[in-house]
């Protein structure tokens, strides 16, 4: 599955227009050039994450320092990340700015992904959390922009999902 650098590239590039200088990750097969590329900008701090939930953790205490974040995860993540984005985020009003790879939506072909994809958007909803779904290159800069500024601006949680038609480079046959 080619992931593409080039919409890897808009996005993290809209992350550092937000001054985020903080990310949050664990190993993910679609964002796996936005995590490379927050590891060699020495301008960034990488935090590397044993479970999604701990990024909740670190995006509160980047947020009480002062300090702009983002958490990536797959959609999958979410599922693990709820308790805390309830019980930390929402309660404690955190504005947390969170990409998320949308796996198991429309055009997906891995049956154990289908799942995830099939509850992601009824649960954002569910709580209450606003969400883009980014499908384009040409949206990528506004829509991560405006999800930080409404997250920072209602200290809340916002979603940003991923979709297959950003995040892939489809092969062309020879």
């Amino acid at each position: 599955m080619p992931v593409s650098v080039d919409a890897s590239r808009r996005i993290y590039a809209a992350l550092k227009a937000c001054d985020v200088r903080v990310i949050s990750a664990l190993p993910e097969t679609w964002l796996v050039h936005l995590i490379r590329m927050a590891e060699e900008d020495p301008a960034m701090t990488l935090v590397r994450l044993a479970k999604e939930e701990e990024g909740v953790g670190i995006s509160a205490g980047a947020h009480l320092a002062g300090v702009s974040s983002a958490m990536l995860m797959q959609n999958h993540g979410l599922l693990a990340a709820v308790n805390p984005i309830v019980s930390l985020a929402l309660l404690y009003k955190i504005p947390l700015l969170m990409l998320i790879s949308y796996r198991g939506h429309m055009g997906e072909r891995d049956p154990w992904q289908t799942q995830g994809g099939l509850v992601t958007e009824p649960l954002l909803s569910a709580l209450g959390v606003p969400t883009w779904t980014l499908r384009a290159d040409d949206d990528v800069t506004r829509r991560i922009r405006d999800a930080q500024t409404l997250a920072h601006a209602a200290l809340h949680p916002v979603a940003v999902l991923l979709t297959r038609d950003l995040m892939w480079e489809e092969a062309t046959p020879s």
